[in-house]
């Protein structure tokens, strides 16, 4: 499980193709590698990945097919950084939403305005996820635990921080890239289960 509150952004040092699969060599702090043993769980621009090896400051991760074409990481290329986020430790402040690591989707960045006041980037979704999509609803990007803004039929609109700059990668995409997806869970549970009870009322109703 993860908070959303990426830690850093880290360089993608290697990648290697395997029959199945790529391994990803990504470079971190020793603040991100203490404690760290293979096995353990970190997000990795939101995709919850099992670490493989540990060689100094450098981690492996192993990638299958299925997460390479469901996820950005497909596209991702040496020299680009990801976020990245160690699992969460109960006991600690969590200061954003439970994520899982499951990405549901990838969305594309429709257009940005970046002036002195603000950072807005709008992103353009199958219109099937629009049903979890609220005005102020948390949704998880890249990993990063953030506030939905104005919502239309097509997408929705997030207003970034300086600080949500600095510490993550979105200011580092481009219109027409994509970004990775997690829907709050809870929402999605509670929309399904509302869908469902009213399409059973329906069918009692004929």
């Amino acid at each position: 499980m993860f908070t959303g509150i990426v830690q850093a952004t880290c360089e993608v040092v290697s990648i290697q193709q395997a029959a199945g699969l790529k391994t990803f060599e990504v470079a971190m702090t020793p603040e991100l590698t203490k404690g760290l043993v293979t096995g353990a769980s970190v997000a990795n621009n939101g995709v919850c990945l099992t670490v493989t090896k540990i060689l100094n400051d450098k981690v492996f991760f192993d990638v299958m097919e299925e997460t390479l074409t469901l996820t950005n990481l497909g596209q991702t290329q040496v020299g680009d950084n990801v976020n990245i986020e160690r699992s969460l430790t109960f006991g600690t402040e969590i200061g954003g939403h439970i994520l899982s690591g499951h990405i549901h989707t990838q969305a594309q960045i429709k257009s940005i305005s970046n002036t002195a006041e603000h950072y807005n980037i709008e992103i353009a979704i199958a219109p099937k996820w629009m049903n979890y999509i609220f005005y102020k609803g948390f949704i998880g990007i890249n990993g990063c635990s953030l506030t939905v803004g104005q919502v239309s039929d097509t997408g929705f609109m997030l207003h970034l921080i300086p600080e949500t700059l600095k510490l993550t990668n979105l200011s580092q995409f481009s219109v027409g890239d994509n970004v990775n997806i997690e829907i709050d869970s809870q929402t999605q549970v509670i929309v399904d289960t509302v869908e469902r009870i009213l399409a059973k009322k329906q069918l009692t109703d004929r």
